[in-house]
């Protein structure tokens, strides 16, 4: 019998862990672990902070930069379309939306996790389901996300992204901005830290921008304590004539 109950713990990959750690994370019915909740965006418990609420990625986790490789720094060119498009309403897109100082709601069901953030109300549909990415789609600010599971942790490899923004940096640096390329490809790895505390590790693969793919690690706090009040919607007003406050026109 405890030949069996071993077999058990080593398929379910919980042979090592201490038993209270093991038993402690929420599960589902199937036994997967179980994300269902309203969190914290994700944040670096020891990484560089921007001048707003917003996680940055540390440049200290990048890869080295390919020579004669795609830019990674653009300028501002005084234009508020392409300074800070998303004051027209444009997406934040990925993964620089994830990163956004809002709530995130998790929604799991047996094939797909919903993600739901607070921030323009970005919403991201992922299939948990072992099909592979889907083909023939136009460039995405989102891209096309798949997941499985590797034990414990759930894996999210996403594809098919349009170049765009990766993250709040130009608020910092209000001369230039961090930008991926479409050949970026971003694999996030979820797993519970401890009961009130997800460990989302996000690999960044670009390789028009990296020599190699470079990994920075996040934590994400669940607020069992939002679930009464739940996300507030996010409206954009598309007619906007007040970019960054400074307002033109009647």
């Amino acid at each position: 019998m405890k030949l069996i109950a071993l077999i058990a713990l080593a398929a379910a990959g919980l042979y090592g862990q201490p038993r209270s750690a093991a038993l402690a994370i929420p599960r589902t019915a199937d036994g997967k672990p179980d994300f269902n909740g309203i969190y914290e965006w994700p944040k670096a418990p020891n990484g560089p902070r921007g001048k707003g609420s917003a996680t940055i990625f540390d440049p200290g986790k990048f890869a080295p930069f390919k020579q004669g490789g795609e830019p990674f720094l653009e300028p501002r060119t005084g234009d508020p379309r392409h300074d800070e498009p998303r004051e027209f309403c444009m997406p934040a897109g990925f993964p620089s939306g994830m990163l956004s100082a809002n709530a995130v709601q998790f929604v799991q069901a047996k094939d797909y996790l919903v993600m739901v953030h607070e921030f323009q109300r970005m919403s991201r549909i992922i299939p948990l389901d072992g099909r592979k990415h889907r083909e023939g789609l136009e460039p995405m600010f989102y891209g096309d996300p798949v997941g499985h599971w590797e034990g414990d942790t759930l894996v999210i490899e996403t594809t098919n992204f349009k170049r765009w923004s990766l993250d709040d940096f130009y608020y910092t640096d209000p001369k230039q901005y961090r930008m991926h390329s479409d050949a970026l490809r971003t694999v996030e790895r979820m797993k519970w830290k401890d009961p009130k505390t997800l460990s989302y590790e996000l690999t960044i693969d670009d390789s028009k921008i990296f020599t190699a793919p470079w990994t920075q690690g996040f934590e994400m706090a669940l607020h069992k304590d939002w679930d009464s009040v739940g996300l507030f919607e996010y409206i954009c007003e598309e007619n906007n004539r007040c970019p960054g406050g400074k307002c033109g026109g009647k």
